[in-house]
């Protein structure tokens, strides 16, 4: 084999001394992608250049001379293949050998180049893959140390895995050797149609010879398709499950032990994996298995946490428990003690009977309560003391089969329920008398030997049921009552035989006489003024009808009878005078008290007999309806009043007109007291004005549900001020021209932590009626004034809103120059907005106020410029720098015929003239946009530019900008 020999006179020949075919030639050769390439151009080359012969390609390392018999033109530093030219060479003259060596030169330095741009291709791709596999390890050692659960951290793991190899197939198995068992926590197979439970063990021998079984066996990664594993594993493969294309597992190991592995498959035909695919899971499954066992010992650690919670918690559970009978105990030794002090105190025996009643109550549930005693014939039962929630009295009886009867029979206590009612009725020992109760639970009260009587408690509802250690509890509190009351009468009846006797001495006293006798006249004149002194109580004073504590007593009756019997409906009306304020202060509070009497009447006219009507105070009246048949009735009752008070009133020589709003409210179960259906009356009452006044308006579950929401709102701005929940978002006010942000506007949101994030037209109403919204406002100017410096930069600002109400304190201007030095804010990095209201309450205050901060260096715009008076005077009478145009003008700037832009140019001349600066609001899309700057307005904010966001998100633009 012989080489091109280098003519002296043969230089590199010029595009310009061949033919367009060989110079397009020689251009693709140049153009070449691989080695292949090279050789197609050459052999091109050599006909274009009328030289006759072969290229071909000598494999290195080629003993054979009949292969190495040519001409060698290049070498492929890639593959290290010689480029050979075969032919005659006797035939070629000199110039064709040049030609040949120019050709070689050629070739040779377009394969050095192929095989530079090779290996730096080969370089980056095994540079991708580093950086690759290191972020993997970087998003295990994380996940390690995340609060993701298992299955969470899994999905993980297999998107981790999924960037470095084809992974759609791929699941985790962990072995125990306690139980000789497999897990599969994580499993993902798109063919597989029975996946392997997550939480379920499977014995290692139920899958002997399989893929997995092999893997935790040898301890060696495993990979091929299913012909290449069946020959690797030698008989000792059994495949489970579908047939796949290839498979790769690794074990994962705790030092020399296997302690699971990871597999990933392939069903694809063009899809293999390779060895290294093979070592670079490997080496991800050692920083898997440290992330596992991490996470692990971390589980472990919280079961040990949990475990001696729950340890704690029972010994916690048994000391309340010995806590609660010490309690008890001495709850029931001063029980005792006071029932002995009872016996001997000198009370009257009503007095004795309600203090035992209290003892008992504090020892176990007794609001129904009751003490049955024999007579002496022993034929008949009295109560001398009774107190229960429905039997206002009992009266006395002879004995029966009722339940007091069954303890005075028996000598021995009664704990019974609706089932032991029930049982002892079928067997005919015993029958409910009175009303039906839940639970009722009886005591004999024995002294001298015998049955004399029965001590009762019970309950009409589930919420209270007597055990076994109640009755035990007021068997034993029963002996001492007993014994008391043993005493107590003997004591009574020496107080009653000296009270005959001295009967009997005044009778036949004369002088005592005539001296009860003036005293009796006494006591009569007593009552009298008694029954005066109730009347008035009971009453009001200008109108005579019964006021508000008649009311509840007759409400709170008319709510007991419906408890009872619910088809004993009744209604409450609220009634309250509309205008009535403006009346009384325009002729006079005599007239407006004539007014008020003669509405009371009409009110009264309207009403039937035994309806009561009452005065509650001001313009606001009362009605009861009783008996009633349904609700409508109350509508048609409160129109009859709406119709009687239209009627003009003739006052003197006057004729007042006035109208009346009304509030109904109907009974239900869960009204427990009379001041809540007043309470709901006054609420629909509210709604009809609302409305539009002269109306009547029925409380129903939607407006129970606003007033709920209403008080829940209001509970939840409490405990929103003391969590901090309320933050500033900012709006970027942006230069149009170059879009360039110069400055924010601080906007309140509240964080709640059920609803999300609230706009202020949630809930600043409610705040403004609750007094919180002033509180909410400092929060917020102290979040801002913290972040205001950071955000303004050097010649920024941030605009804080500043409402009508902060203005009425004094000292407004002082307190905010202090919150910004204790923040250490430029003052002119903070602008104050205020609307044009704001300006018209209290004018002097507010100008004092903002030219102090103006001088101070604090800007001042007005807001919503055009909505209100628009008053020229504001701009030359207030240190205003700044007009914010309304976005009300802004939406119909880019609509055809509107009428904003003129008002938005005339406002833009103004300020140019004043030397003011003007913000377009609201600015939503390029046309609104473009029209604003054809006017010559500069400055503009609104969704087009930036959504309010929080401190932090803007802060981070800037901080990725630096």
């Amino acid at each position: 084999m012989s080489s091109v020999p280098e003519s002296p006179n043969f230089t590199a020949a010029s595009p310009g001394i061949f033919p367009g075919e060989l110079r397009d030639t020689m251009e693709r050769l140049f153009r070449a992608v691989d080695a292949g390439s090279v050789l197609e151009t050459c052999q091109a080359a050599l006909t274009h250049l009328s030289i006759r012969g072969e290229l071909r390609w000598l494999p290195p390392d080629t003993d054979d001379p009949a292969l190495q018999a040519g001409l060698t033109l290049a070498k492929d530093p890639q593959s290290l293949q010689t480029l050979i030219f075969s032919g005659d060479l006797t035939k070629l003259n000199d110039a064709a050998h040049a030609e040949l060596s120019w050709l070689g030169r050629l070739a040779g330095t377009r394969l050095r180049q192929l095989s530079e741009t090779g290996r730096l291709y080969e370089a980056i791709s095994r540079l991708a893959m580093a950086e690759r596999l290191q972020r993997a390890l970087y998003a295990i050692a994380e996940l390690a140390g995340s609060a993701h659960n298992m299955t969470e951290m899994m999905q993980s793991l297999h998107a981790i895995v999924g960037m470095l190899m084809y992974a759609e197939n791929f699941y985790i198995f962990l072995y125990d050797p306690a139980t000789d068992s497999v897990r599969f926590p994580y499993y993902v197979d798109t063919v597989d149609p029975k996946p392997p439970a997550p939480d379920e063990n499977y014995p290692l021998q139920d899958m002997r010879h399989s893929l997995t079984w092999n893997l935790l066996q040898s301890g060696q990664p495993i990979m091929g398709s299913v012909e290449e594993l069946a020959r690797q594993l030698e008989g000792r493969f059994t495949l489970v499950g579908p047939v796949c294309e290839h498979w790769l597992g690794v074990p994962l190991l705790r030092g020399n032990q296997v302690v699971g592995g990871i597999a990933v498959q392939t069903y694809r035909t063009d899809t293999r994996y390779t060895r290294h695919d093979r070592d670079l899971l490997s080496y991800v499954a050692q920083h898997m298995q440290t992330a596992l066992e991490r996470r692990e010992a971390h589980a472990e650690l919280e079961r040990r946490v949990a475990d001696r919670t729950a340890a704690l918690r029972a010994t916690n559970r048994v000391l309340r428990q010995q806590v609660l009978q010490r309690q008890r105990g001495e709850r029931l030794q001063s029980a005792l003690f006071r029932i002995a002090e009872l016996a001997s105190a000198p009370e009257s025996q009503q007095n004795f009977y309600a203090a035992v009643h209290r003892v008992v109550g504090g020892l176990l549930y007794a609001r129904n309560f009751y003490i049955a005693l024999l007579d002496e014939s022993g034929e008949n039962i009295t109560f001398p003391y009774s107190i229960d929630e429905i039997e206002t009295s009992r009266a006395p009886r002879r004995i029966g089969d009722g339940a007091t009867e069954y303890v005075l029979k028996h000598g021995k206590p009664l704990l019974a329920d609706r089932q032991t009612f029930e049982h002892l009725a079928a067997t005919g020992e015993c029958f409910e008398v009175g009303s039906t109760s839940v639970c009722w639970l009886g005591v004999p009260l024995v002294w001298d030997d015998k049955v004399m009587g029965v001590l009762a408690v019970q309950s009409y509802s589930p919420k209270h049921i007597y055990d076994t250690r109640d009755q035990e509890l007021l068997t034993f509190v029963s002996y001492h009552i007993a014994n008391a009351l043993q005493r107590k009468q003997t004591s009574e009846s020496l107080k009653q035989a000296y009270v005959n006797l001295e009967r009997r001495v005044t009778e036949r006293t004369r002088a005592l006489a005539l001296a009860n006798r003036d005293l009796r006249e006494q006591i009569a004149e007593r009552e009298r003024v008694e029954r005066r002194l109730m009347y008035e109580t009971l009453h009001d004073s200008l109108t005579g009808l019964p006021n508000r504590t008649l009311l509840l007593q007759r409400l709170g009756q008319a709510l007991q009878t419906y408890h009872a019997d619910p088809n004993k409906l009744f209604a409450v009306l609220f009634i309250d005078l509309d205008r009535f304020k403006v009346i009384n202060d325009s002729v006079g509070h005599l007239i407006g008290d004539d007014l008020l009497f003669q509405a009371g009447s009409r009110i009264r006219a309207c009403l039937k007999t035994r309806d009561l009507v009452a005065r509650l105070g001001g313009d606001e009246f009362a009605v009861l309806l009783e008996g009633i048949s349904d609700g409508s009735k109350a509508s048609v009752v409160a129109e009859r009043i709406i119709a009687e008070l239209h009627v003009p009133f003739r006052l003197g020589v006057k004729e007042i007109f006035t109208s009346a709003s009304i509030g109904i409210a109907l009974p239900g179960p869960h009204y427990q007291q009379p001041e809540e259906l007043l309470r709901d009356a006054d609420a629909a009452m509210y709604r009809a004005k609302d409305e539009g006044r002269h109306r009547a308006a029925v409380f129903d579950d939607r407006l129970r549900r606003e007033v709920l929401s209403l008080l829940e709102m209001e509970g939840d701005l409490r405990r929103a001020l003391s969590r901090n929940e309320f933050v500033p978002f900012y709006q970027p006010i942006v230069c149009m021209e170059d879009g360039r942000t110069v400055g924010y506007e601080a906007l309140l949101r509240w964080r709640h932590p059920d609803r999300g994030l609230l706009c202020p037209g949630d809930f600043l109403a409610v705040a403004e009626e609750n007094g919180s919204a002033e509180n909410i406002d400092w929060q917020i100017f102290e979040q801002v004034a913290s972040q205001a410096s950071m955000l303004a930069g050097v010649d920024g600002f941030v605009s804080l809103n500043v409402s009508g109400r902060h203005f009425r304190m004094p000292d407004l201007d002082e307190r905010l120059l202090n919150l910004l030095r204790a923040h250490r804010v430029n003052p002119r990095s903070l602008r104050i907005e205020v609307t044009e209201r704001t300006l018209l309450e209290n004018p002097a205050q507010v100008k004092r106020i903002l030219d102090n901060l103006r001088q101070h260096g604090v800007g001042i715009a007005l807001d919503d410029f055009g909505t209100g008076y628009s008053s020229l005077s504001y701009l030359h009478q207030y240190p205003i720098e700044t007009l914010k145009i309304d976005r009300s003008f802004i939406t119909e700037l880019a609509h055809p015929g509107s009428h904003s832009q003129p008002v938005v140019r005339a406002i833009q001349v103004l300020a140019d003239s004043l030397q003011m600066q003007v913000i377009a609001e609201g600015i939503e899309d390029e046309a609104q946009q473009q029209a604003l700057r054809q006017i010559g307005c500069r400055y503009g904010q609104g969704f087009l530019f930036a959504r309010p966001q929080a401190a932090e998100v803007w802060l981070g633009k800037v901080s990725a900008v630096g």
